[in-house]
């Protein structure tokens, strides 16, 4: 199993981007999450499609099993 926090943002057009990020620590806290976020808003570090990110959506700890079929 993998495990991923996927960030959902908002950003200038009315879009939702996630940004998934692996393995995050397991004390990780949702202050550390916002912290993070909000930067990433403030200092313009991700761009979509040359729309700026605006807001968060939220943020989840997403567990991911895989099982080859072949």
């Amino acid at each position: 199993m993998k495990k991923y926090l996927d960030m959902t943002f908002r950003d200038s057009v009315g879009k939702e981007v996630t940004l998934s990020l692996p393995d995050p620590k397991d004390d990780l806290t949702l202050a550390q999450v916002n912290t993070a976020m909000d930067t990433i808003i403030a200092k313009n570090i991700l761009v979509n499609r040359g729309s700026e990110l605006v807001s968060r959506v939220e943020a989840i700890v997403r567990i991911s099993d895989s099982v080859a079929l072949v």
